[in-house]
């Protein structure tokens, strides 16, 4: 059930541990699902308890450390032996009396690992506060410091392999958003429309099947279409409303999300005109993206564009994108923004969203790309316009 070969796995740990040289960090526990996959292939619905994958500058293999019963889906998915998949018993989950971070514990101190260096993922949905306290209270000889992101900037350059997956994530958008559209239709009720979007994406194509995407349908409507991160409720479409998707086509947990926008009956001119815009600063966008420019320069030929037109966007008009887990599809590393100078590489993948965002209406068109040698290409193919449907 490997999603990549041994190898390519092996690589992604020599480049962790390169990075862990460089900070003098001497164990990584990793707790982000996304970099727990990455690393060691793991996948399975168990983020919900605490686990992890330990690696240590001397030793070869990294380690997962997780509840008994998902050490079988640890076997199953991971590349590692199985000497080094480890699991806790159920008294440790959900337990005011003992913490799994006791476990982990005990299992570094018996691997020598007790008084290293130790680096934790501070700043993601999976580290508790009571993870990192059980801890220090269990390894007073360790120093700990924050991974700062470690694992999320190697993933930002992608293998030849991911992209093929990011591609095929890119086909089943392709197809989703177009059945998405296509069903969409005043009297349709806005939760029967949520379940077609995931069967849709779900059954993917006929040369391979969707995976669950890390955020729900966003379906903002009519009025609140501004509210870009609104779902959805059991009303009807009713003519004159305003429809933003914000969807992902997901393969093996790599994501290629886009967002367009549909009008149902005849569009005001207030939003043809705020799509034309839209549609305008993204393509000037997607032109000028090419390998050596930074995240803020292309923000800032968005920002340049939008000046013609007396407007200004606050938000970030797009991050990086791929491997991930709920809640969200992100890799938290790059913005494309001011102030972000990261520098764009080939096999970067970004999705690009210069959404507008107003009180009483809103207008979202996005794609998701790959950096290439020369510029960048998108992963789906629906057509950049205000959809009407009259």
């Amino acid at each position: 059930m490997l999603t990549f070969s041994k190898e390519e796995f092996q690589l992604r740990v020599q480049k962790v541990k390169e990075k862990m040289e460089e900070r003098g960090i001497e164990v990584l526990l990793i707790t982000d699902p996304a970099n727990m996959n990455y690393v060691s292939g793991y996948n399975a619905w168990s983020f919900y308890v605490h686990q992890m994958v330990a690696v240590f500058l001397d030793e070869e293999e990294p380690v997962w450390i997780g509840r008994f019963m998902d050490a079988i889906a640890a076997r199953k998915t991971a590349w590692l032996k199985h000497e080094n998949i480890v699991g806790y018993s159920d008294n440790y989950v959900q337990s005011y009396e003992r913490h799994p971070m006791d476990y982990v514990s005990d299992v570094l101190k018996e691997r020598g690992q007790g008084n290293k260096r130790i680096a934790v993922e501070m700043d993601n949905y999976y580290f508790t506060a009571q993870c990192y306290e059980s801890l220090k209270k269990g390894l007073p000889n360790a120093t700990f410091e924050d991974a700062r992101g470690l694992v999320n900037w190697i993933k930002v350059v992608k293998s030849d392999a991911e992209i093929e997956y990011m591609k095929r994530a890119g086909q089943i958008m392709t197809k989703g958003m177009t059945d998405a559209i296509n069903y969409l239709n005043v009297g349709v009720r806005k939760c029967d429309m949520a379940a077609e979007i995931y069967r849709t994406f779900t059954s993917g194509t006929e040369e391979f099947g969707g995976d669950y995407a890390s955020i729900v349908p966003l379906m903002p409507t009519g009025v609140d279409a501004g509210a870009c991160h609104l779902t959805w409720t059991d009303e009807k479409y009713k003519d004159g409303d305003i429809v933003i998707f914000e969807l992902a086509g997901c393969y093996r947990r790599y994501h290629s999300p886009m967002s367009r926008t549909i009008s149902l009956g005849k569009p005001s001119e207030k939003l043809e005109e705020t799509a034309k815009i839209t549609i305008e600063g993204l393509n000037k966008v997607l032109d000028f993206i090419k390998p050596g420019v930074t995240a803020e320069e292309a923000e800032a030929v968005w920002a340049n564009n939008l000046k013609k037109y007396g407007l200004f966007k606050e938000s970030r008009i797009g991050y990086s994108t791929g491997l991930n887990y709920p809640p969200d599809w992100g890799e938290h590393t790059i913005s494309i923004r001011p102030g972000d100078k990261t520098v764009l590489q080939p096999n970067m993948t970004l999705h690009v969203i210069p959404g507008m965002y107003f009180e009483d209406f809103g207008v979202e068109i996005s794609d998701a790309i790959r950096v290439t040698e020369t510029g960048c290409e998108t992963l789906g193919n629906v057509e950049r316009k205000l959809f009407i449907k009259e």
